[in-house]
């Protein structure tokens, strides 16, 4: 999908892009698989804010997407190739033989009337989901199941996709887009090819008003604070950090720290953690 740009007939335009939407379907969306959400700004059940920086932003209707695709065996068409407001990925509309709809993550270069389909034994074209026992070595995969039967959970956003490296022992070993490498087991349901969308990455937004039309308020540096405010706070004009290690606003350490519980169960998994970039 072409990044669009604009001619600089102001500083925020100047360096505004946006994906081009004109490749898409157009379509109305599919109103029985959508749904109003609530909402909560950052707030939990109490009403405490648990994550700062969000709030306000255009409505929003939920598009309800299966990344399960537990209907097996059954071909399905695409109908339409879609926008959702919740995901940077674009959906697919997948209309099946038996009659019913249903919303699918649109893999890189899905078009409308191709034929896609779920099962043991799919061909190997893109969009097809099959087990990951059946996709030869260095295949790229998304919608990729981390338990047999708990529907998609690794590389759903735009642009993300898996390699496969290698089948051994009853698992398949996949490469991370972090570099990470892992162990997945071979009876996993993994879908063909790239999620679509995959220039998201090189969007500018340009200027404040449109992050906040996306619901993202502003964030203040903690060394403008009070002290009471940020272990950062304080002094006269402008002045260092203050303080030895990198925290957060509540005094935790951060920037090296570690935060992965050591006993975690798929810690055994990780053949290669990802590179970390300094």
């Amino acid at each position: 999908m072409p990044i669009k740009t604009y001619k600089p007939t102001s500083p925020s335009r100047r360096a505004l892009t946006v994906v081009d939407y004109r490749a898409l379907s157009g379509a109305r969306r599919h109103k029985p698989l959508t749904k109003r959400l609530k909402a909560h700004s950052g707030r939990n059940v109490s009403g405490r804010i648990t994550m700062r920086h969000q709030g306000g932003g255009n409505r929003r209707i939920f598009r309800v997407v299966d990344f399960r695709m537990e209907k097996m065996n059954v071909s399905g068409r695409v109908l339409t190739i879609e926008y959702d407001p919740y995901r940077t990925a674009f959906i697919a509309l997948i209309g099946y033989a038996d009659g019913e709809k249903r919303y699918l993550l649109a893999p890189n270069g899905l078009k409308v009337g191709d034929r896609i389909v779920a099962s043991p034994d799919a061909p190997l074209t893109m969009g097809n989901r099959t087990i990951l026992k059946r996709i030869p070595v260095g295949a790229f995969i998304h919608n990729v199941e981390f338990m047999p039967g708990g529907g998609g959970q690794l590389a759903r956003s735009a642009g993300a996709q898996l390699q496969v490296l290698a089948q051994e022992d009853g698992y398949t070993h996949l490469k991370m887009g972090s570099g990470e490498i892992r162990k997945v087991s071979w009876n996993c349901y993994a879908s063909i090819g790239q999620v679509s969308n995959q220039d998201h990455n090189l969007v500018v937004i340009g200027k404040a008003g449109r992050s906040r039309w996306l619901g993202v308020r502003p964030t203040v540096r903690g060394k403008v604070m009070n002290p009471r405010d940020h272990p950062y706070g304080g002094g006269e004009g402008r002045t260092q950090r203050g303080t030895r290690r990198p925290k957060t606003k509540w005094g935790k350490i951060t920037g090296g720290h570690k935060t992965r519980n050591r006993k975690k169960w798929s810690s055994a998994l990780i053949l290669q953690r990802r590179k970390h970039s300094h």
